[in-house]
């Protein structure tokens, strides 16, 4: 079977420094991926690699079966690849449906389009409500995004991935900063994500993302230290020692 994401020999260094040092992984179609690691672990930098937002120093990225790493992030991105960043990057005066309308524009042919208005471009609007409806917040597509919570805002931003209609959807801390309930609320929509997009996920909060993941890969000073099951690599020392304290 043919993966939907391989990393093989994947490097990347600042200032020659390694920040992903020969990174090498598989990741199955439709397979739930959590990537752990303590801070400076090299796990954003993982993704921005993948993404194209950076190019690495060497190794290569097969997105199912492509080769990727020389092309830019947009043309990634209409192969099937979306993501979500550690920091929201959203527009605070526009209303939720403008923000992944927005989204939904950056793939469509129609954006070359200078002479027809956003405001005329229905079917693009009736898409983003689908897409809101998607994480419980169709209710609030004309709220200005500055009135939305912290954890409304997390879900448009969830939102707007999943309106470019990715194969492989990248998930950096979609739980940070979320209290208990947001938390739920949150991973509640990530179950319900379908199984034709395989779901790669950075996040720090082990107690709430064991229950997602499938297999586990552990960083550390950007190398693979530990993977496998959740069960394996939570009960590996090497996790215990440099992870789980």
């Amino acid at each position: 079977m043919t993966a939907a994401l391989e990393l093989a020999g994947l490097r990347r260094s600042f200032g020659g420094l390694p920040a992903v040092n020969g990174v090498s992984l598989a990741v199955a179609p439709g397979e739930r991926r959590l990537i752990i690691g303590p801070n400076g672990a090299g796990k954003t930098t993982l993704f921005n690699l993948i993404t194209g937002d950076l190019r690495p120093d060497g190794g290569t990225i097969r997105l199912f079966g492509e080769e990727v790493q020389r092309l830019p992030a947009h043309r990634r991105a209409h192969r099937g690849m979306a993501r979500t960043y550690q920091i929201l990057t959203l527009f605070p005066k526009d209303t939720l449906a403008h923000n992944v309308t927005l989204s939904l524009l950056g793939l469509d042919p129609a954006r070359w389009n200078p002479v027809m208005p956003l405001a005329r471009r229905t079917a693009l609007a009736a898409r983003a409500r689908e897409v809101l409806a998607m994480v419980d917040l169709a209710p609030l597509a004309e709220r200005p995004l500055s009135q939305a919570s912290y954890g409304e805002k997390r879900r448009v931003e969830i939102a707007m991935a999943l309106a470019q209609k990715p194969r492989l959807l990248l998930l950096d801390e979609p739980l940070a900063g979320l209290s208990r309930e947001e938390r739920a609320t949150v991973l509640a929509l990530l179950e319900r994500i379908p199984r034709h997009i395989t779901v790669v996920m950075i996040e720090h909060d082990m107690d709430a993302a064991l229950s997602f993941a499938e297999r586990i890969t552990l960083l550390h000073y950007g190398e693979v230290l530990v993977e496998g099951s959740r069960a394996e690599v939570v009960g590996h020392p090497r996790t215990r020692e440099v992870y789980l304290g």
